[in-house]
């Protein structure tokens, strides 16, 4: 599992690769959170290289959508591959969260 991230305006764009699962949600989330306390509000989640996700991953998700929207923010989700987006989609997540097909159009939103 690896996080890395880059800044695109005032979008903070983060990439997620691997898995996220009970394993390493908790070090996945510490990372994360800590764009949010250090003031990032515009998050596009960019899962592309996601192959897998379990409920811990998802808890991870929803944590960083609270953490944003307590500071007036945003999180949308980009590139979730079929399986996936399955997942979110069966855990009804993605009734609750925003997501795209793709990181320009996750960026656009955020920014408009």
């Amino acid at each position: 599992m690896s996080l890395s991230s880059e800044k695109i305006g005032e979008v903070l764009v983060v990439s997620a690769s691997g898995q996220i699962n009970s394993a390493n949600a908790a070090q996945v989330e510490a990372g994360l959170l800590a764009f949010v306390e250090q003031g990032e509000r515009l998050c596009a989640l960019d899962l592309s290289g996601l192959d897998y996700i379990s409920s811990a991953g998802l808890r991870v998700v929803l944590m960083l959508a609270r953490g944003l929207k307590q500071k007036s923010g945003q999180l949308i989700l980009c590139g979730l591959q079929p399986q996936v987006h399955e997942v979110f989609d069966i855990s009804g997540f993605l009734s609750i969260l925003t997501a795209v097909a793709s990181r320009d159009e996750a960026v656009r939103q955020l920014q408009g």
